[in-house]
């Protein structure tokens, strides 16, 4: 009888799956790129939920990221630790600065902010959130890796 057995059918689609596995790591940089692009869009999400709850709420919300801690704090007692594999540098307002350090995005009601900048970098990689002063908007975009 001709054809291919179970174990033959199997072993090729495991390198199909292997062969994807490392095609999808050469495109985005690795672990690191993958890892990169995750944390990035993680704080771009939770600045914008620290800007509906400010919306929603009526009351001022802040948004804090501590570089040296490699950890962040959003509203409602969210919190997240960032890779120690990543680079962590935040440009803003000092008068958001919950203490000094770190950084701080406060959030109005009418849905403004201070503004400011978060950029998370590995190797050659780098992603930056720009959280507008005059509107609150957030955008997540691929950013050249800052000078030291």
């Amino acid at each position: 009888m001709d054809g291919f057995t179970l174990l033959e059918t199997l072993l090729v689609l495991a390198l199909i799956a292997a062969a994807g596995i490392l095609a999808a790591m050469a495109f985005t940089g690795g672990m690191d790129g993958m890892r990169l692009r995750s944390e990035s869009k993680e704080i771009a999400a939770q600045l914008r939920y620290t800007r509906a709850r400010a919306i929603a709420t009526g009351q001022p919300q802040r948004f804090r990221i501590d570089p040296r801690a490699h950890a962040w704090e959003a509203a409602g007692d969210r919190r997240g630790d960032i890779n120690d594999g990543l680079s962590v540098r935040f440009t803003g307002a000092r008068e958001a600065q919950a203490r000094a350090g770190e950084g701080g995005v406060l959030f109005f009601p009418d849905g403004g902010s201070t503004g400011g900048r978060i950029t998370l970098s590995a190797g050659t990689a780098a992603w930056s959130i720009d959280v507008a002063w005059l509107t609150g908007e957030t955008w997540l975009f691929r950013d050249e890796v800052p000078a030291p």
